[in-house]
């Protein structure tokens, strides 16, 4: 039954209705060198088709091996998510036929998992907390990637032709499914949306994956449905697949409350199946939810058990780090931020590099105007995330200390900085290569406050009658001259000295 925008039921009235029950399903790309199975680059944005071979084609006669630090980067986050890892489990083959799966099947998990009951406590806006339960989180490999052409959505629905780019395929991946999160009332959009955030900032902070959503790197399958109040049963849910923004997690989820509230109203039923989610805030049907039993799972022959040993485990467990919103919290007590200007640095993706910025020795106020100004303005011009600019916190420190030395000013500072964005080599090198450190030879300036007075004689004879103020030309008139090299404040004293 298709339910029209304008028929969507008012949240209110699903909330007063209905009790929703939501799981979510994350996928995560990990950081490793190679490919899961194979010794392929794992490499965003190669070209197409260039960084396959044989296994993670499908080739016949191939054969995988296994990604040791893929495994271990699955037991950190089994750890992290406060789960049991398995003393011991077993690949599995997942069939089905997709073009974008070169050998028609999936080398996956099934049931044994390396992770399985853990939780995470998500912290929410209002300063409380939830606990999500983790089902299991388990090792998978990535699909290819298809690229439908012709079509006014980019789906396959009216598309003329389809490209495949195999890179992906074989990617190593971590699926993380919760258990189903129940009692959230009308909160539930917004613990969806926390949940993968805070998801997104653990795994972020434990290196195991860069998290790009928009590139694909975190992709989160929001399930959703509900039941009446009152009723124990859970109703039929729906699956709306690869969602790709924090926002998008809380909008899906929210549209598909309204949208499953609308059928039921109308005496329909909700089909299980899955949903692709529309930018514009709504969702369309995909295709029926398959179940286990359709992918005809048995275990995969090539590969060896995965059998962790426990001094391996907890060698792990020690490079667990805090978790980042306490670290967040104890940065913000430290710093004296308030709420809303921790949130800003957290939104443009510079609290990292602040904080490694102080780690080497400037201060937090000094970090805050680079990365939250100068260098911000800078990633945008270039529509580039933050940190991804060509500057490490360690130059951006060593600007720092020399203006904190005196040798350069903020101006010529951010000069400095530009050269190093533009790849001519560490600060105090671009600085010397540039000719910008602040002039400290009184002489010169003297001969330059000498020349800005001769020229503005009626200025000059303003500041010998007493307007002070006036001597803000000739400084400026100074600075003008030597390219904003010469000390400002000195330069003040010489000019009120020459008027004396």
């Amino acid at each position: 039954m298709t339910v029209a925008a304008a028929e969507l039921l008012d949240y209110d009235e699903v909330i007063a209705r209905y009790d929703p029950v939501m799981g979510m399903e994350v996928h995560v790309e990990l950081s490793t060198a190679t490919k899961m199975f194979c010794g392929c680059t794992n490499e965003f944005g190669g070209e197409p088709n260039t960084q396959v071979c044989p296994v993670c084609l499908g080739l016949p006669g191939s054969l995988p091996v296994l990604n040791q630090s893929a495994v271990e980067s699955a037991i950190r986050i089994g750890l992290a998510l406060n789960c049991d890892i398995a003393p011991w489990g077993r690949f599995a083959r997942k069939n089905y036929f997709y073009p974008d799966q070169p050998k028609n099947y999936q080398i996956s998990q099934y049931d044994e998992p390396i992770a399985v009951n853990g939780y995470l406590d998500v912290p929410l806006e209002d300063g409380t907390t939830w606990r999500v339960e983790i089902e299991r989180a388990h090792m998978e490999e990535d699909t290819g990637k298809l690229t439908h052409l012709g079509s006014d959505t980019g789906r396959i629905e009216g598309a003329t032709t389809s490209l495949l780019d195999y890179n992906r395929a074989g990617v190593p991946l971590i699926e993380i499914v919760t258990k189903p999160i129940e009692g959230t009332g009308e909160r539930a959009p917004e613990i969806a949306k926390a949940y993968v955030t805070a998801l997104r900032d653990l795994l972020r902070a434990l290196g195991v994956s860069d998290v790009r959503m928009d590139q694909g790197s975190m992709r989160c399958d929001s399930n959703v449905s509900l039941k009446p109040k009152g009723a124990t049963e859970f109703g039929t849910r729906t699956e709306t697949k690869n969602v790709n923004s924090l926002k998008s997690v809380e909008v899906a989820v929210r549209y598909e409350m309204r949208r499953q509230a609308a059928v039921l109203e109308a005496g329909g039923k909700i089909t299980q199946e899955t949903r692709h989610f529309h930018e514009d805030g709504y969702t369309t049907a995909g295709r029926s939810k398959e179940t286990a039993q359709d992918y005809r799972y048995f275990p995969e022959p090539d590969l060896e058990p995965v059998a962790p040993s426990a001094e391996l485990v907890e060698r792990l467990r020690g490079t667990i780090p805090e978790l980042p919103w306490l670290t967040r919290n104890r940065i913000q007590q430290d710093w004296g931020i308030s709420d809303e200007v921790m949130r800003d640095l957290v939104n443009i993706g510079a609290l990292d590099l602040i904080a490694a910025t102080v780690e080497h020795g400037a201060t937090s106020d000094a970090a805050r105007a680079w990365w939250g100004n100068f260098l911000v303005q800078k990633a945008n011009e270039g529509g580039v995330e933050l940190e991804a600019l060509p500057i490490t916190p360690a130059q951006v420190a060593a600007v720092v200390k020399l203006v904190d030395e005196g040798k350069l000013s903020n101006k010529l500072a951010r000069q400095v900085v530009e050269g190093v964005l533009a790849g001519e080599g560490e600060p105090e090198q671009v600085m010397t290569d540039r000719g910008l450190a602040v002039v400290r030879d009184d002489s010169l300036i003297q001969a330059a406050v000498d020349e800005a007075l001769a020229a503005n004689p009626d200025v000059a004879e303003k500041i010998r009658g007493g307007k002070v103020q006036a001597a803000g030309a000739i400084v400026g008139a100074v600075m003008k001259a030597t390219k904003g090299q010469a000390d400002a404040a000195r330069v003040r004293e010489l000019v009120l000295a020459a008027c004396s």
